[in-house]
């Protein structure tokens, strides 16, 4: 029974028949082209968000039209981990059904965008085909669990990423809807199903996890609902110290909402994993306000009740005792070195497409076709070529030095990230992966004339507070405010363990890089030896060092 003050989507959960709702009856109505508010909110659940092309929602209702519904379909794909084959798949897929792009996500997934709904069903169909699955990529479950590493680099990689993907597959809702509605699958339930770890209601809120191993942080394991951090010594994986509560979005006028930074709250084996995943989840699913979705988070949950409550509450739980942390240390957000046998390739925005700086979408089909191992997708939208093979190293190098795939981009532009927004985002108050190219290429004459075009700066935007690329834990970033206007944020530091603050508010994009011709100059004249933008603008900038 929903409990007085409940939102209505917890209503909708609870009686969604374990997230059938109507989704099957709709989904064969020839007659809509889109789905109503309730099976709209439960088809996220099933990797599905429901869009339109909002650059063209004012002129279709002008002439009478209804919005041009389209929906995006996000793959989960753990640790971020695809096949040649698979991505051959999902570019098929695209073209066929979408809008012939692909997006990689900052949570090392890929959105298949422009999919209409009479297409729904065959494209979760290949999907599933491809050995893919698009369950609980969106909705209010454990999403994509990110992985920082490369299992072929050392047999520690390759346990800690065995054992994310796994903790991923044991954290899946278990509803048979999943198959019943998208792979014709007969229903196998006479009676009540049962999820075990959700139950009906499933979570207040979406909950996210990530695994690294020091010193890389491509997943900002402080940006986290719950992060593993592997603690190695001479070769050998000890454990992992645990980090909980922290998350990027917060809502505009809301001021009990933030960005939050996690805590480091012990250490636990291997073996332990699972069960310390289970219990930190079930805390959130049973504290977390059910009755404010701007504030049901664990991070919230954890500020109110405070960090002492939380610990003792997962003591309790827990048949076994947490050890204290063991130190650790983490030395940039950005991707790691490549060594032999391993390409990183930089994806402006995420975006895999033809077009006239870069000809993505094509490289990457012959790699594809010729490639024996791996396709990782960092925690930074970009793509890496792993477990190259002699057999096919110089025909990967030739199709990398055709396609300009190692173009000389200032060390900005290699360190952007950018949400999708507009013109699909249903939450985006402006752009940001189409504007964040335009505003680079404003700045990096400044940053040539000053001798900074190979100083790494990260630099993310969001077209909304939610935060998507994690900007709050950026040097530079910029976050929407309103239709062409963006907050600029300072401070994150490259190891991603810092938040940074708000140093002008509401900037016209057009006024930006005037905005920030001052700072880049006082940067490069006023740093220390070796200090990034992000620590220089703490110690120059930050309002408490005024």
């Amino acid at each position: 029974m929903i409990k007085e003050g409940y939102t209505s989507n917890e209503r909708i959960k609870e009686e969604s028949d374990f997230l059938r709702g109507n989704i099957s009856g709709l989904l064969h109505d020839g007659g809509i082209t889109h789905f109503p508010s309730e099976e709209e909110f439960l088809l996220k659940f099933h990797g599905i968000t429901q869009q339109d092309n909002r650059d063209e929602r004012l002129i279709r209702k002008k002439n009478g039209q209804e919005r041009n519904w389209l929906f995006m379909l996000r793959l989960r794909l753990p640790g971020g981990r695809i096949t040649p084959s698979q991505w051959l798949a999902a570019e098929t897929l695209s073209d066929q059904f979408g809008n012939g792009t692909l997006k990689l996500t900052t949570r090392q997934a890929i959105q298949i965008h422009g999919v209409v709904k009479q297409d729904l069903k065959q494209t979760m169909k290949d999907i599933h085909h491809a050995a893919i699955t698009t369950i609980a990529a969106s909705g209010d479950a454990t999403r994509n669990v990110m992985v920082s590493l490369h299992p072929e680099d050392s047999g520690i990689h390759e346990t800690v990423f065995n054992q994310a993907r796994e903790l991923s597959r044991k954290l899946e809702p278990q509803t048979h809807a999943y198959h019943e509605i998208w792979l014709d699958a007969k229903r196998i339930y006479s009676g009540a199903e049962e999820e075990p770890l959700y139950g009906p209601g499933y979570l207040p809120r979406k909950f996210k996890i990530a695994f690294t191993l020091p010193p890389e942080n491509d997943v900002d394991v402080y940006a986290q609902d719950l992060s593993f951090v592997a603690i190695e010594k001479e070769g050998k994986l000890l454990g992992y110290d645990i980090l909980a509560g922290g998350g990027m979005g917060y809502a505009y006028g809301n001021p009990g909402s933030f960005p939050r930074l996690a805590d480091i709250i012990g250490f636990c084996f291997p073996e332990q994993v699972e069960e310390v995943a289970r219990q930190v989840l079930l805390i959130h699913k049973e504290f977390s306000t059910r009755c404010n979705r701007k504030t049901s988070r664990l991070r919230y949950t954890i500020a109110s009740k405070g960090l002492d409550w939380f610990t003792n509450e997962l003591a309790t739980r827990l048949p076994f005792s947490l050890q204290a942390a063991r130190p650790f240390s983490l030395s940039t957000n950005g991707d790691a070195a490549d060594v032999p046998g391993r390409q990183t390739i930089e994806i402006e925005g995420g975006r895999i497409q033809n077009s006239n700086r870069q000809q993505l979408k094509t490289a990457f089909h012959e790699i594809a076709s010729i490639h024996q191992g791996d396709f990782f997708i960092t925690g930074n939208q970009n793509l890496v070529i792993d477990g190259i093979t002699p057999d096919t190293a110089e025909q990967i190098k030739s199709i990398i030095g055709k396609y300009n795939l190692l173009p000389n981009d200032s060390g900005l532009r290699r360190n952007s990230s950018a949400c999708t927004s507009l013109p699909f985002c249903p939450q985006a108050l402006t752009d940001s992966e189409r504007l964040l190219p335009k505003l680079v290429d404003e700045l990096e004459p400044q940053l040539k004339e000053l001798g900074l075009w190979d100083e790494d700066i990260s630099i993310r935007m969001t077209g909304c507070p939610n935060g998507c690329s994690r900007p709050y834990l950026a040097e530079l970033a910029f976050v929407g405010r309103g239709p062409g206007k963006y907050n600029i944020w300072m401070g994150g530091s490259r190891r991603g363990d810092r938040l940074g603050f708000i140093y002008q508010e509401s900037v016209p994009v057009k006024e930006i890089a005037d905005v920030l011709r001052p700072v880049f100059a006082r940067f490069a004249a006023e740093r220390n030896q070796g200090e990034g933008f992000g620590d220089w603008s703490i110690r120059a900038l930050h309002p408490q060092s005024l």
